[in-house]
Parts: structure tokens; sequence; C-alpha cells
């Protein structure tokens, strides 16, 4: 654990990767990408949307290329692009097809391939595998990979090696489970490959949908990559994968990135939201402005370990209180706090405000605010046999990731940990994207820690809005589900249907059903494994049909899309889950 900074910022050095005229690593500031949505064989669309999203800020521009044919179209898309004044450097996105990717290798900066599928045919199969048998697979591979491996170095071009959590192999699922290790052993197979045709122009990525697993699989990955030795410091790719759209889809890519990004880990970043690209643009570099010029620190009480293991989630076992009527801590929900001046403003329309509730009120709490670094206040708690609830004290020059690890660090476990946001309460001019990004990836991170017992959100000056943030940062981050959870893939050229008017449609009809998971997935690519997590799924199976999961079991095939939706609540209603929406008075 000494290797990881958890009381302050240090960069993980990566080794430069060129992506055409874009350098990943390095001394390079963080990069930021986005995908198109366009038919890659509709040309125009798809030089039009690469060079909307240029003009927007992304420096990488990523295409789905999920035939030959696909692939061959990329070299009208280059052609064109370059006309019309822009070298952004084009990723092919590949899924399943080997040919196609080495189609798009003549003719782009960059290709992305899938370990869980570049050289396998998912089919959830069930089998032990013999370490001669699981030998005899990793050569299968090398026989698939080593042609695309040889082109790219040929051409000088970049390649990203990019684990899905919901498209491991049945190979490595067998082996070692739906797993963040799993991830990591997946991406380190096809990475041997290149390494032994002394091809080194590559970058790692582990996305997921569940930022806890995502972060664990980074974090993992890092650590692996340098018991390896000095020179397996690739870069890090960092996304989280089916975010969803609006105000969840920025809090959840918040969690994920912002918290990686907060350890030092990350080179390039894409936001994944279920809506146009260009809007994924602004949030990316907002989560990245904060790191682009931050320095490293000196390490912070450097003899104290983290009171969390960064490689699995536990929650920080607590004693149970009860303040102002309310229990917390311990295996308790999480609570939600605010202030005097909040919930005097609010106290009118509670009733109003349906699951949005403020629960305790600060000034009346009886917390105990320390400053992590002061020995006495430590001391005083160590001797304290009653919990106490524990606040870091506002007005600190320190992070709020690193002063709450500290204090769950310096002080017992069976003290609860009342998080914030900020040690800087609200400030009027600042914006709100801003606001959020920046209580979801301290509060969020931390949550994700296992650290936490109850949250105040301090950044956002309005009421209502500051309680919203609230409860969909816990939501967000696993930690408390008090409605029905999404996870929305974005649009991409593989998508199948309209993916933004179809998450809409379905999130109309089932927004009441709390504590329900419901996957909606454009295409098979993730589709099964990242709704491992899901009570059902809705997924693209051909043009104009959806197949309908529960779980990852497909249930029903080749639903005319315009049934699907009825469907679905059927499938929810069949399984005992249903309940008819309220109606108002």
């Amino acid at each position: 654990m000494k290797d990881f900074p958890a009381f302050h910022y240090q960069k993980r050095f990566a080794r430069k990767v060129r992506i055409g005229n874009v350098a990943v690593g390095g001394e390079a500031p963080i990069c930021v990408q986005s995908m198109i949505t366009s038919d890659t064989m509709d040309t125009e669309a798809s030089v039009r949307e690469t060079l909307e999203l240029v003009a927007a800020g992304a420096q990488i521009v990523r295409i789905t290329a999920p035939t030959v044919k696909d692939s061959r179209n990329l070299e009208f898309i280059k052609k064109e692009v370059l006309a019309r004044g822009s070298d952004v450097p084009l990723v092919a996105d590949i899924h399943f097809k080997p040919d196609a990717a080495l189609e798009a290798a003549k003719w782009i900066e960059k290709v992305r391939i899938n370990p869980g599928n570049y050289a396998d045919s998912k089919k959830f199969a069930i089998r032990e595998y013999t370490d001669e048998q699981y030998s005899e697979e990793l050569e299968r591979i090398r026989e698939k990979f080593r042609p695309l491996v040889e082109l790219c170095k040929q051409r000088g071009i970049a390649m990203r090696i990019g684990t899905n959590h919901g498209s491991l192999s049945d190979r490595i699922m067998n082996r070692y489970g739906d797993s963040p290790l799993g991830m990591v052993e997946s991406a380190l197979e096809f990475a041997r490959i290149a390494r032994e045709c002394n091809y080194h122009n590559f970058v790692f990525s582990m996305k997921a949908s569940n930022p806890k697993v995502m972060i664990i699989a980074y974090r993992l990955l890092a650590s692996r990559l340098a018991a390896e030795g000095s020179d397996w410091n690739y870069p890090l790719h960092l996304g989280v994968t089916e975010a969803g759209d609006g105000e969840d889809g920025r809090i959840k890519s918040a969690i994920g990135i912002g918290s990686l990004l907060h350890d030092g880990l990350g080179d390039t970043i894409r936001v994944s939201l279920t809506e146009d690209s260009i809007h994924e643009i602004p949030v990316a570099q907002a989560l990245a402005k904060p790191y682009q010029l931050r320095q490293n620190e000196k390490p912070l009480f450097a003899s104290v370990l983290p009171s969390f293991d960064r490689f699995s989630y536990r929650r920080r076992a607590t004693s149970r209180m009860v303040i102002q009527g309310l229990s917390l801590g311990n295996e308790e929900i999480i609570r939600v706090f605010t202030s005097q001046e909040k919930w005097d403003a609010l106290s009118h329309k509670l009733t109003q405000m349906g699951d949005y509730q403020p629960e305790i009120v600060l000034e009346s709490s009886g917390v105990m605010s320390v400053d992590p670094r002061d020995d006495a206040a430590i001391a005083f708690l160590k001797n304290e046999t009653p919990p106490h609830l524990v606040t870091v004290t506002d007005g600190l020059d320190l992070s709020p990731i690193a002063a709450f690890r500290l204090l769950a660090a310096r002080i017992p476990e069976h003290h609860p940990i009342l998080l914030k946001d900020t040690f800087h309460p609200a400030r009027p001019e600042k914006e709100f994207l801003l606001t959020l990004l920046e209580a979801s990836t301290h509060m969020g991170s931390l949550l994700c820690d296992g650290i936490g017992d109850a949250i105040l959100v301090q950044g956002e000056q309005a009421p209502g809005q500051s309680l919203r943030l609230s409860y969909h940062i816990l939501q967000a981050a696993g930690a408390r589900i008090f409605k029905t959870d999404y996870v929305a893939c974005p649009s991409c050229g593989r998508t199948l249907f309209n993916l933004q008017k179809t998450t809409a449609r379905i999130k109309e009809v089932t927004s009441h059903l709390k504590g329900v998971r419901i996957a909606i997935m454009g295409c098979i690519v993730n589709g099964p494994g990242e709704m491992a997590d899901a009570d059902f799924g809705y997924v693209g199976g051909a043009p104009g049909k959806v197949n309908l999961y529960v779980g990852k079991k497909p249930v029903k095939f080749n639903i005319p899309e315009e049934q699907a939706v009825e469907c679905l609540i059927d499938l929810i209603r069949d399984h005992g889950k249903w309940v008819e929406p309220c109606v108002a008075d």
C-alpha cells in the first residue's frame, strides 16, 4: 500500500505514446476524446460529426468499424477530414472482427481492440481449462492478434487494448470470474503478445458501468504494470461505459474518472453519455482541468496506511448511532445532511419533495469537526469508547478525498464519518456543472473506498438542488438505491435503434420502480456482460428488432421495436417487480 498515494497527489508517470499528431502520456496534458454516432458508411455524416467534435474540443475521435466494409470506408472519411483542414487522429473501434481491424489499420492513426471479443465468440460456456488447454487458447489468440500488431508497428500507428467488464471472454470468465482481476488479465494477455513483437505504442483501458469495479480494475492494472517492470509504464485511457444521460451520467462519470485522476491515474479520457457526443466534451474538459497543471505533492503522514483496501470494496465498520431519530453507521443506510438554513427554506414544502428529503440538520447533530492532522484531536477520539460522528473542519487547505482518507485511517473505526464535498462552502458564481463534478468526484470516490456514513453537499446553495445532488451521488456510487437505476450505453455506429429516444421512453414508463435496475444497450457488444448487475435488459439484436434479458440470460428475441417497451413491462410484471405508478389526485 505504500506505493499508493492515498493522502497526497502523485501522477503516475507513463511512457509517451503517439496517436497521429497527439501525444498521450509522458509530460503531455490529459487528452480529451469522444466518439461519433453516425453510420460509418455515411461518409458525409461521419466527417461532419467528426469536425463538430473537433470544434468542441475533442483531440481524438473514435469511429466504429464493425465490418471490413466499414473499415474500408475509413479511408474516405480520413481523406475528407484532411481535405477540410483537420488532422485530428481517428481511432477505429473494433469488436469481433480481426479482418476489420487489419483493414482499418491501413487508414487511420489508432485501432481500439477489445481483448474479450477480438479472437473469441462469447458463448457463456462453463468449462474448466487445464494449463495445457489454456496455453493452446493463448496460442490461438497470438495467431489472430500478431498480424494486427505487426501492421500497426509497420505503419507507426497506435493501439488501445481496451477491456470492458461487460465482454470478458469465456476463457477469462472461467478462470478469473467476472472480476477486476479478470479484466486486467485479459488485457495483459494481449499486451504480452504486442511486446513479443517489440511493439509498445499502445494504451490500456479498463471500462465498466459500475464505478466501484472500474476504480478497482484500474488500480489493480497500475499495480500489476508497476510489478512487471519500469518499461511496462503504458498510458491509461479512462472511461465509465454506459454511464447514462443527464445528471446521472455526469455524476457516474465523475465518480469513476475523477476518482482515478485524483489517484494520479489517467492520461486520456472519454465521458460516455447517452446524448449527442458533443455534450461529452465540456464534461471531460471540466474533469481534466484540475489535474492538467497539478503538481505532485509531498507525502502527508507517510507512515500511516489507508484504512481501505484499494483492490476490493468493504464499507468501513462503524458503530450504529441515532441522531435526530434516525440511525446511521454500521450497516444503516447512508444519511443525507443539510444545513439549518436550507432546512428552514424547505420546511414548508417537504411533502412536495418526494424522495429528496433532508434527513439530519448539521448544526444540531452533535458532529465533531477535526483537522485530521491534529494529533490532540485524534488522541481524544482514540480514547473515546462511545462512537462520535466526526467530520473534517471547514476552511482547511486539503483535498476532501485526502483529508477524509486520512481521518478514516487515524481514528478508530467505530466512529462514523460525515463526508463533505468541499471545505469552502457555496460560492454563488460557480457553475452548477462544476459543483456537480466536484461533489461527485470527492464524495463518490470516498464512498467507493467504503468511507462515509452520511454526506453533506455544501458547494451548492440552492436547497432543493443540493439535496437532489446528494441522493444522485449516493445512487451512482451504489451506496443507497432510492430510485430506478439505469445502465444506458452511448450511441455509436453499431446502435440498432435510436438510443436517446428509447431511453427516454423506457424511463418515462419505469422511473417509479424503485430499486429495479434496467440496462438499455444499443447492440450486443457489451450487452450481456454489463447487464450482470441489472435485473432486466433491453438490447438491440438486429435493425428494428430488440432482445430482452433477465440478468445475463436472453429470454425474448427479435421483438419489433414498436412493441418492445410494452414487452419489457410485461417481463418486469412476470418477475414480480412491476408496480403501478401512483396517479396524482
